[in-house]
């Protein structure tokens, strides 16, 4: 993985910089091999630091310090990125760079990506179960299960398809107060639930898994897995007015079982840039 992320870097500065001399110092909080999309964070960070430093793109002050891109800009980054994604990945879908790129919530279908405008702000608890995956192995199992299972795996697909689209729908609604806040989550909630009951179907969940999703329910929160499964991470839901203090219980329970935690929100910005000047 280290060999291919500096491949990858050496490849895009190639291409960006025009053999300019550089140093790329890298700093990241996100678990590698996880289904985070760390790999598409480092190609899209790597990808606008390039082409800002090369004044191929022009950026605005968003605030003290930082900067955006604006949208013809972030299609190039994005596009760079991809690139990057393919070194590693080979067939990327180009979700996860794409996410990076412009932020905010990505619908994906048939090979087409449809950004959205999410009027919910949700907040999600993600457990690091430490346990690696093998994505071609678990694709591989979910296709023979399907050659096994023709008409069973097609109705849990066409039940996938139909929790996404309600999602999608669902998202985009608006929450004028706190009930229809609450009501929305619910929702969501409900749906995380229904899908993961899926993925099991499937056969893509894992022990790690299940022991984070029996954490969580004690505390009447849903949770699924992400990514590829069979480890990886897990997704929680943590409603508006949970309290604080059962936040820390359950983190507290799930790092007791060799878990990493932590929180994120869902549909931020996208790329940014901040540039320092030595005197």
């Amino acid at each position: 993985m280290e060999f291919k992320f500096k491949f990858k870097c050496l490849i895009l500065l190639l291409c960006l910089c025009r053999f300019k001399p550089a140093t790329v110092v890298i700093n990241s909080d996100l678990p590698l091999g996880s289904g985070l999309g760390s790999s598409a964070a480092f190609c899209v960070a790597l990808a606008a630091a390039f082409l800002a430093v090369t004044d191929s793109v022009s950026v605005d002050v968003i605030r003290q310090g930082w900067h955006s891109f604006g949208e013809k800009e972030l299609d190039l980054v994005n596009k760079w990125a991809f690139e990057g994604e393919k070194i590693i990945h080979g067939k990327p879908s180009g979700i996860d760079n794409t996410v990076s790129s412009y932020g905010n919530i990505i619908s994906f279908k048939s090979g087409n990506l449809t950004r959205m405008k999410s009027n919910a702000s949700l907040k999600m608890l993600i457990t690091n179960t430490r346990v690696g995956r093998n994505t071609k192995a678990l694709v591989a199992g979910v296709s023979e299960r399907m050659l096994r299972h023709p008409d069973a795996m097609a109705f849990v697909f066409t039940a996938v398809d139909s929790i996404s689209k309600e999602l999608t729908t669902v998202l985009q609604s608006p929450t004028p107060d706190e009930l229809s806040v609450t009501t929305l989550e619910e929702k969501v909630e409900e749906l995380m639930e229904m899908n993961q009951g899926l993925l099991q179907s499937m056969g893509v969940s894992h022990a790690t898994i299940e022991t984070v999703l029996r954490t969580t329910l004690k505390y009447k929160l849903s949770s699924k897995l992400t990514g590829a499964g069979g480890g990886g991470c897990v997704l929680t839901l943590l409603p508006t007015l949970l309290s604080p203090t059962v936040v820390d219980k359950v983190i507290a329970e799930l790092e007791s079982n060799g878990f990493q935690c932590f929180t994120a929100g869902i549909g931020g910005n996208g790329v940014e840039i901040s540039f320092e000047h030595s005197s």
